[in-house]
């Protein structure tokens, strides 16, 4: 099973979901995709198998990704304070790969239904649903 985790800024959200899925002890490869390098070193720094910084790498891990799992932005061009081009928010969105987006409020769009949650909580709510444990 192949897990892309694709955070941009400083990295921390994506550190925070690798740092879950291996304390859940997750079989699996994950690749941390930053759109930025201080992004990617920061999620490669929670244990990530291997790191890959922009545009290309994120088509490219998006692929044959099993999972994809990342802030609601990775799928809106020009998210993340610009970091999200629109060749990025399509690979994602084409990915076969069950997408897993964290909610966060940060990129101008909300989810209506959806209740603000703590940041930790949609950590473990990610990956429990690549566990399956409820």
């Amino acid at each position: 099973m192949k897990i892309v985790v694709i955070d941009g800024q400083g990295g921390r959200m994506g550190r925070a979901i690798i740092e879950e899925l291996r304390a859940a002890n997750v079989e699996a490869e994950i690749i941390a995709v930053g759109t930025n390098s201080v992004a990617t070193a920061t999620m490669v720094a929670g244990k990530a198998d291997a790191g890959a910084t922009g545009e290309n790498a994120l088509i490219v891990n998006c692929r044959d990704a099993d999972y994809i799992i990342g802030p609601l932005g990775i799928v809106i061009a020009d998210a993340l304070h610009g970091e999200i081009s629109p060749r990025m928010a399509t690979a994602v969105g084409q990915s076969k790969a069950k997408k897993i987006l964290l909610p966060v409020s940060r990129c101008n769009t909300s989810v209506v239904g959806v209740d603000e949650l703590p940041f930790a909580e949609l950590v473990k709510l990610a990956v429990r649903q690549v566990t399956g444990a409820h």
